[in-house]
């Protein structure tokens, strides 16, 4: 059996091909928001940052200099919704 890799990431052992993931993102800041939330800033494997608000939600990616830990703190600074609600479990 070959499994074709959605990305550069593989190995091949033998006559098949592993898709491997990726590292996880790095959490390089949690920066406070007015409401109580966090802006949680992140760097990819490849270089690239993004940024998610714990409290509105909204998550932002870049490749390198578009989203930066200052474009998260200009969120954190204007953003006044309180952390939403982590799910359940059922």
């Amino acid at each position: 059996m070959t499994v074709t890799p959605i990305s550069s990431t593989s190995r091949t052992t033998g006559t098949e091909t592993d898709y491997v993931s990726p590292p996880a993102p790095v959490l390089l800041s949690s920066i406070p928001t007015g409401g109580g939330a966090d802006v949680h800033v992140y760097q990819d494997s490849d270089g690239s940052l993004s940024s998610d608000c714990t409290g509105c939600g909204e998550y932002a990616w870049a490749l390198l200099s578009l989203v930066s830990p200052e474009f998260a703190r200009e969120h954190a600074a204007t953003c006044i919704r309180p952390p939403r609600p982590l799910p359940v479990a059922a």
